[in-house]
């Protein structure tokens, strides 16, 4: 019986102190996290940076009408592949370069100039045999024809034309995980004629001028992207199935026989952005020009894209700003920068210079070179206590944080116009290639007038709502839960 109760005793003792040091812990912890809060940092378990090798799928948004789920498409929850070649950290980010280039260059000019296409001319648009395309990250499956196929595209709110690769390859088709669309076996398709007004909005929409077929009187479309990949087919008519319940009849999209370029494994593209060819544009009695998203936190999570009137009500709006030089492009007014707590010290008319846009294929934002700057020292004055560790191509201030399973990072807000304050989410301000290499996720432009890109990586976890009718765009934390 002593030995009972001195065992019984043990044992309470035990689980006494099992739940006093749980408990202690618990508390040190909530210090910490008020601690952090106190001096705009936040604090984040490491692991909830790193992607997961298996899918975690959202649900919001799932049931709801006119929403299509979003996945990564280099991640565990797509199905999609670059053939046998694995995609490096390096060949996104240098791709994301070349897309910077080509809306820089996109932007300077005025649009339209281009050369007229020839049937199905691969000489017109030259490609770089094995290239990445600069179009985005992140894709979504529609159905195309009568009986519908489904195809997994990429959306990209930086491009107008919807297309995707159509049998019989008439030139060329990259390898992709959808069987192509043979638009024989549709009985809705039909070619756009090159007589038809509807040809000449090519011009504007894909910076080419539209071709005519010698034989068919076909309309023919080419677009090219930042890395000189392209797509060359037929401008055509066909039944688009957005989900089961919403179908657009004569939806307006490129049979591409001619493509070239790697594009992460889909069909194609869906364009979203403000061209009167664009999705949004086209589905406009439908959904009101409005659309939104949210992008997931890592690789292994999804998120949505999501046509029709956004119903969060923890929405913050700001007005688009004009792009004079562009009508496709989304542009934003950045009033200011704030790193853990602080405004950034800059000039009020640095980001009115060059302007700035919001994009979805961008993947990291680019910044005037003073504003970077500015963001990088403040940043890495609250980096200060980890190890440095090597850039990763365009990004130059990096950490080795493997040694932690918590860290603190500093707060980064955005103020756009009408004191419009979206704070960013630890997953918007860092890129993290591995827990050794995780690194500020800015880039600097190469000049101070060049136009300011937010990109995706920064809209991580954010609804972000397009509202065309109204002017403006809304911004609302926890958009994928």
């Amino acid at each position: 019986m002593a030995i009972q109760m001195s065992s019984l005793l043990f044992s309470s003792v035990t689980v006494f102190f099992f739940f006093f040091s749980s408990l202690e812990k618990t508390f040190a912890f909530q210090a910490t996290i008020e601690d952090a809060e106190s001096n705009n940092l936040h604090l984040v378990h490491l692991n909830s940076l790193l992607p997961s090798s298996s899918c975690s799928s959202s649900t919001k948004d799932s049931r709801r009408k006119g929403s299509l789920e979003v996945v990564h498409k280099y991640g565990p929850c797509s199905q999609q592949n670059d053939g046998d070649r694995k995609v490096t950290h390096s060949d996104i980010l240098n791709v994301d370069k070349e897309r910077v280039k080509y809306i820089h260059s996109r932007i300077s000019k005025e649009l339209g100039g281009g050369d007229s296409l020839k049937e199905l001319d691969s000489a017109t648009l030259p490609a770089k045999s094995g290239s990445l395309i600069g179009s985005g990250n992140y894709f979504v499956v529609v159905g195309l024809g009568t009986p519908k196929k489904d195809l997994s595209l990429i959306f990209d709110t930086g491009s107008d034309l919807t297309w995707t690769q159509c049998r019989p390859c008439a030139r060329s088709c990259y390898d992709q995980q959808d069987p192509i669309f043979d638009p024989s076996k549709s009985s809705s398709y039909s070619n756009i004629t090159c007589t038809s007004t509807l040809c000449t909005q090519l011009s504007s929409a894909t910076g080419n001028n539209p071709g005519c077929s010698a034989v068919s009187k076909a309309c023919i479309y080419g677009i090219q992207y930042g890395d000189q990949s392209f797509s060359v087919g037929y401008f055509s008519r066909e039944r688009l199935t957005v989900t089961p319940t919403d179908v657009i009849d004569s939806f307006l999209f490129g049979c591409g026989q001619n493509n070239q370029g790697l594009f992460g494994g889909s069909a194609g593209l869906i364009g979203l952005g403000r061209h009167p060819i664009s999705f949004v544009q086209q589905t406009a009695s439908k959904y009101g020009k409005i659309f939104s998203y949210c992008l997931p936190s890592t690789s292994s999570s999804t998120g949505h894209l999501t046509f029709g009137r956004a119903t969060s009500r923890h929405l913050l709006y700001t007005p688009f700003s004009t792009i004079s030089r562009s009508s496709s492009f989304y542009g934003l007014d950045i009033a200011s920068i704030a790193v853990s707590g602080a405004k950034l010290s800059l000039t009020p008319a640095l980001f009115s210079t060059g302007g700035a846009i919001i994009d979805s294929g961008t993947v990291i934002t680019r910044l005037p070179p003073t504003a970077y700057a500015a963001l990088r020292s403040a940043f890495r004055q609250g980096m200060s206590k980890y190890p440095s560790a090597a850039e990763l191509s365009i990004l130059d201030t990096c950490y080795d944080l493997s040694a932690n399973k918590v860290i603190s990072i500093p707060k980064v807000n955005f103020v756009f116009s009408g004191s419009v304050t979206v704070e960013l989410q630890p997953q918007g301000i860092l890129y993290v290639a591995s827990a050794k290499q995780v690194c500020l996720a800015f880039a600097a432009n190469g000049d101070d007038s060049d136009i300011t890109i937010f990109g995706n990586v920064q809209q991580r976890t954010l609804e972000v709502v397009y509202d065309l009718g109204g002017g403006k765009i809304g911004f609302g934390a926890g958009g994928c839960k």
